[in-house]
């Protein structure tokens, strides 16, 4: 079964956006777990104070995956008092939450991709990999890179490795599109985000 990868960004906004990725997920998490889908944390960038999320990326696989997906998908706006700055006249803080399939990601070819073999890290002693199973996968034009070590073989990292780089790099795109339309909030311009999918009033606790 294809996995739904969703991103939840900020789009490099103020503190309040990047505590509302972190109880947006909290939210997506429970709801996963409710309709009993698998749900994996790929990436998480974490925010300038604690509980806060700059953005996350996780995947999530089983029968409705999909539907979940399509029902936080887009702009959610939170309405809530700045627990950070008591007296800001704000109230309104968007996230941007985007779903993607893999063969949907952005393309990278094999020429793209430099793949390098290491030492998987082990326990120590005489546990310790001393095959280079793990897989480096580096997409050239960016320098983005991420490393698989889970699996025994090297063919399985590095198919692994694969995955994960394009996930990484289709998640880049999205934070990149999300922090121009906060860019373009800022200046008060038109913004795609006119239409929000979820409008949730709620405090926003630490």
């Amino acid at each position: 079964m294809e996995k739904t990868y969703l991103q939840i960004t900020s789009g490099r906004g103020p503190v309040e956006c990047c505590r509302v990725v972190a109880l947006v997920l909290e939210k997506i998490l429970r709801e996963a777990q409710k309709r009993k889908l698998r749900v994996e944390i790929l990436e998480k960038e974490t925010g300038p104070v604690n509980r806060t999320l700059l953005s996350v990326v996780v995947a999530l696989e089983g029968a409705g995956c999909d539907v979940l997906a399509d029902e936080w998908e887009g702009t959610v706006l939170w309405i809530a008092r700045s627990p950070y700055r008591i007296h800001h006249r704000r109230k309104n803080w968007f996230v941007g939450v985007q779903t993607f399939l893999l063969s949907e990601s952005c393309e990278a070819t094999e020429d793209d991709i430099r793949y390098e073999t290491l030492r998987a890290s082990g326990p120590g002693g005489q546990h310790v990999n001393k095959t280079e199973s793990a897989v480096r996968a580096v997409h050239i034009p960016s320098g983005i890179s991420v490393v698989a070590s889970d699996q025994r073989s090297q063919w399985q990292n590095k198919k692994l490795a694969t995955e994960r780089l394009l996930v990484k790099l289709t998640a880049w795109n999205i934070e990149q599109a999300m922090i121009q339309a906060q860019t373009n909030w800022s200046n008060h311009n038109s913004l795609q985000r006119g239409n929000p999918v979820k409008i949730i009033q709620e405090e926003l606790r630490f």
